[in-house]
């Protein structure tokens, strides 16, 4: 024994000028404090109730394995960056990654007296690269917000290891290849994004899953396929559902008001939808927008749309739907824009005046501004009526 305590002195002198050697670039950094949180979420550190008050008021340390994993991963995807030209990521460098830009730490949620990264916001960066693998090395990330930037590739497997992720943001970026099936299994994810990538491929089922529990889905303009049926997206218990500019399969089935307990925002529009709008869409009474346009539906515009009561916007523009406007729909409470215009209605309620924002343009409606000319309205009339089936699909009836 006293032979190995006297071999060590030397190799423990030394040591402490090997380390700030290897840190000198970065000695302008101080010594972090606990750096605050991300916006409070189920996943927050912050709110775990094993945490005392007195623990959570005592400073944490910044040296441990997972703020040391932590920096294995901010370092190698600074080398996978290859453009950042608003230096966000400038001072990321050394040790201390409670530090770096963009990074937020807090105390660890399964252990109030570690520090570690609980969320990193890069938002509007302009950023070009791509994300490494060794991203999956934050596993305790609650929010991670990349919208704006220029990244490419597709998101890492191993991002499967973010246990407690709630919240991601990859929209407007240059994103590809298939969904990312491993998010479907990510506990803890309520908030998903991609919007404005160039994801293709199916969405899968699980996504609208009740496993999965999202509260908000944003997937639009992006080049993925979607099912209609009433096992896919009307399953979903999410508040907010945008899928605009995607390609939809299916009708809209009668089973939409399956969501009546839980959907607040529905945007559809420009998804080449060739359907009818189900009666059972006024049991949406949580529902304040709902958009249809740009697609092909057609029949009537269902009467139970007065049924919801909550409903503020409300655009079916440009389909081919038929009919009078009723009554109901333009006495709502809350409604605050409408737009018919682009289909072929031929009579609109005197209440619907009352509208504060509303577009009833290119329809054919008798005396009112700005129709389809009167050649237009009476081909249209001379068309045989479409037919709605029981599944909300349009049944075209033989010549």
């Amino acid at each position: 024994m006293q032979l190995i305590l006297l071999s060590k002195p030397r190799t423990l002198q030394l040591f402490p000028l090997l380390l700030c050697l290897l840190l000198l670039p970065c000695l302008p950094q101080p010594l972090p404090s606990p750096s605050p949180s991300p916006s409070p979420s189920p996943a927050s550190p912050s709110s775990s109730p094993s945490a005392s008050p007195a623990a959570r008021s005592l400073p944490l340390s910044p040296f441990n394995e997972r703020l040391e994993a932590a920096y294995v991963a901010f370092q190698a995807w600074k080398h996978a960056i290859t453009e950042d030209p608003k230096n966000l990521t400038q001072d990321w460098c050394g040790p201390f990654v409670c530090n770096y830009t963009g990074v937020y730490c807090a105390a660890a949620p399964d252990d109030p007296h570690v520090l570690t990264v609980a969320g990193v916001d890069l938002n509007h960066g302009d950023i070009a690269g791509c994300l490494p693998d060794h991203l999956g090395l934050l596993a305790d990330v609650a929010l991670l917000h990349l919208n704006s930037n220029r990244f490419r590739g597709t998101l890492p497997p191993s991002m499967q290891h973010m246990r407690l992720l709630f919240e991601l943001d990859v929209s407007n970026n240059l994103l590809a290849g298939a969904f990312p099936t491993f998010l479907t299994s990510l506990p803890g994810l309520k908030f998903l994004d991609l919007r404005f990538n160039a994801f293709d491929g199916e969405l899968p089922p699980a996504v609208f899953g009740r496993r999965l529990g999202l509260d908000a889905i944003f997937a639009n303009d992006n080049r993925f396929n979607v099912s209609l049926s009433s096992a896919s997206l009307t399953n979903s218990t999410a508040s907010v559902i945008v899928l605009a500019n995607t390609r939809l399969a299916g009708c809209l089935p009668p089973s939409i008001g399956d969501m009546a307990d839980t959907l607040v925002e529905l945007i559809l529009l420009n998804t080449s939808i060739s359907s009818c709008i189900p009666p059972e869409i006024g049991k949406l009474r949580k529902l304040k927008v709902l958009d249809l346009s740009h697609n092909d539906l057609a029949g009537e515009l269902p009467a139970s749309v007065g049924d919801m009561e909550s409903l503020e916007v409300l655009n079916v523009g440009h389909n081919t739907l038929a009919g009078e406007v009723p009554e109901a729909i333009c006495e709502l409470p809350r409604l605050r824009n409408l737009t018919i215009a682009g289909n072929y209605f031929c009579d609109e309620p005197v209440s619907c005046l009352h509208v504060p924002l509303r577009d009833d343009r290119m329809n054919c409606i008798p005396d009112w501004p700005h129709q389809r000319s009167p050649e237009e309205c009476i081909a249209f009339a001379h068309r045989p009526p479409p037919h709605c089936a029981a599944d909300g699909c349009i049944v075209i009836p033989p010549p």
